[in-house]
């Protein structure tokens, strides 16, 4: 069975290519329904962009090189092709924007894309061996159990990292990758939360505040979630692809400043009153409990000095944490590090070690911040990939 465009993986990046390729277009996943990441994101309301997209949004070994699909395909043109589709949706914070209705919108509109375009779709299917004859890839596959032999004159490898396994999630884009003489990028989960023997943080599972979290000198400001296992939340999470085994993670529970003020206030207005007393009306009583235990905090608010109150701030943003890990692969929501993109075109997506081949989405060493960006990076690569092989078969 020959076709022009065989692309391996039905997910964000992977459809998005098939709706542009041209041509006879076949898309093969192994789930039983197309974009599956994209139904469950977003609490099933998919975080689809960002308004605030932009190249620093993005972590790689070659920060550079997302600049151009970026640039070329961005959040303005995929909104373009939302409301296409009259799908209704809202901006939450930081420029994050979700469906009104479901995720599924987003699954059905690409899957209508991808039909407008005629490519063809195989679920319940897989690609095995890869091989290349000087002139097409041949590739072993297999449909509902059946061996099929496939050619094809163009291969895309959007199957993704290895994050969430449970979805399937494999390193068969690694593989081939490398097969054909790319370099790859060490890989570790990323926008993951992270754990500690000890658990902690147990007794206040469930408890979250405002706060800033710092992992190798990058800081983001947004909520931290403390659990059974350790801390979660966008703050940790965000935190968590900067951060390896062995840092500390700094967190600051004042970031906005105002909790001196608030202290010197009580002083004069609650003397009497414990310094702990006081804080529970700052946090949430249990991560109270849990910080005056942990930091010593004590003594009657009415003794305090301004230095001693400038202490206790200075402890409560300060608060140095080293976790011994994190949950990995199977709760991360994206894979850091992959394909090396100075094997690839950043233009076109297409490898320089072999012509034809394309690598797109989150196989590749490109990795963005939770908040939209990544499902972003899947449509402008994705369209990149897709509108040069277009414009080369043409």
């Amino acid at each position: 069975m020959d076709y022009d465009t065989i692309i391996v993986g039905a997910g964000a990046a992977g459809m998005m290519c098939a709706a542009h390729t041209g041509g006879r277009t076949l898309v093969i996943d192994h789930a039983k329904t197309a974009g599956e990441k994209i139904r469950i994101s977003g609490g099933g309301h998919c975080n689809f962009t960002n308004l605030g997209t932009l190249p620093e949004n993005f972590i790689s070994k070659n920060p550079h090189f997302c600049k151009s699909a970026l640039k070329r395909y961005t959040q303005w043109d995929f909104l373009d092709l939302v409301g296409k589709h009259q799908i209704a949706w809202h901006e939450k914070t930081l420029g994050q924007l979700f469906c009104d209705v479901s995720a599924k919108q987003i699954v059905a509109m690409l899957l209508q894309e991808m039909a407008d375009a005629d490519a063809e779709l195989w679920l319940n299917s897989s690609a095995g061996r890869v091989t290349h004859d000087g002139e097409r890839f041949l590739i072993s596959a297999k449909r509902d159990g059946t061996q099929v032999s496939l050619t094809s004159r163009n291969l895309v490898l959007a199957s993704g990292g290895k994050s969430i396994p449970k979805m399937g999630a494999t390193g068969f884009a690694y593989d081939i990758g490398q097969q054909f003489g790319l370099a790859m990028v060490e890989t570790r989960p990323a926008l993951v939360p992270l754990t500690f023997v000890d658990q902690r943080y147990a007794p206040i599972s469930g408890v979250s505040a405002p706060a800033r979290a710092c992992a190798n000198g990058v800081t983001f400001e947004e909520a931290v979630l403390f659990t059974h296992r350790g801390l979660s939340g966008p703050a940790i999470l965000q935190a968590s692809s900067y951060w390896k085994e062995g840092d500390d993670v700094v967190l600051d529970l004042d970031p906005d400043r105002t909790l001196f003020e608030a202290l010197r206030v009580a002083r004069q207005e609650q003397g009497k009153r414990d310094v702990a007393t006081v804080l529970a009306q700052q946090y949430p009583t249990r991560l109270t409990q849990h910080i005056v235990s942990e930091m010593n905090i004590d003594g009657r608010i009415g003794d305090q000095s301004d230095k001693a109150l400038e202490a206790t701030c200075s402890k409560l943003q300060n608060w140095v944490q080293r976790p011994t890990g994190s949950e990995g692969y199977r709760t991360a929501e994206v894979t850091l590090g992959g394909i090396d993109t100075d094997g690839v075109s950043s233009k076109t997506m297409e490898t320089k070690t072999k012509n034809g081949l394309y690598v797109i989405g989150e196989a590749l060493d490109v990795t963005g911040w939770l908040g939209g960006y990544n499902f972003q990076w899947a449509w402008s690569s994705g369209w990149a990939a897709g509108t040069a092989i277009a414009q080369a078969d043409a």
